[in-house]
């Protein structure tokens, strides 16, 4: 994502205007950008990145899988039977949002383009949907992304048993050979959404940059 904005040239002394194409000074200035309210720009970055992870993981689903074979289906993607855990055929110990959190921690920012008439571009890189599905693999299905298909549906609800089973990977929950119920999953906005809305906020920093150089 890619953040213009304009640097109030009065605010800028003559040595740092000569010095702006050169790293060091954009880094300098990258340090004191400062919000509307002076808050500095890379505090707020980091504090939103932080909020950003919360949110992630006080999802439902989010929840339900870090909870493990034994949670309650609180997403509601299994109609209230079982959980996704067991569901998904996650090992008992995974962890399988780790590798979300990872990608999540990895959005960072800078300053590019600095030019002598105070014109620059706020970069944030952050995690694409691409970049998520690729670390969320289905245990049994490497090449499909558990992540996604909680957004566009998962077969074999009606094949599902809750249940304990030395046989289970999690120690609860097994596919049997015949349905044994009718319904099927529950498909839920997730991963997709939650970026777009946090890619929405990041980018609306552009709105309340008010720079002042120190």
């Amino acid at each position: 994502m890619n953040i213009r904005f304009t640097v109030n040239q009065k605010e800028l002394d003559r040595e740092i205007k000569k010095s702006l194409p050169s790293r060091n000074s954009e880094r300098r200035v990258e340090r004191s950008l400062k919000d509307k309210n002076g808050e500095f720009i890379y505090k707020k970055i980091e504090k939103m990145k932080k909020q950003m992870i919360q949110n992630f993981l006080s999802l439902p689903i989010t929840r339900e899988i870090m909870e493990g074979p034994d949670a309650s289906n609180i997403s509601g993607t299994l109609g209230g039977y079982g959980n996704l855990f067991s569901f998904i055929g996650f090992s008992k110990g995974d962890k399988p949002i780790a590798p979300i959190i990872q990608q999540l921690e990895k959005t960072t920012h800078r300053v590019i383009k600095f030019s002598a008439n105070g014109r620059a571009r706020l970069t944030i890189e952050m995690p694409s949907k691409q970049d998520i599905f690729k670390v969320t693999p289905l245990p049994w299905a490497t090449g499909i992304s558990w992540a996604q298909r909680m957004e566009i549906g998962l077969s074999g609800l009606g094949m599902y048993l809750n249940t304990s089973s030395p046989s289970s990977s999690s120690g609860r929950g097994i596919q049997v050979k015949n349905p044994i119920r009718g319904g099927k999953f529950s498909n839920q906005p997730y991963v997709s959404q939650f970026l777009n809305k946090w890619q929405k906020a990041f980018l609306n920093i552009d709105k309340k940059v008010s720079v002042s150089i120190l």
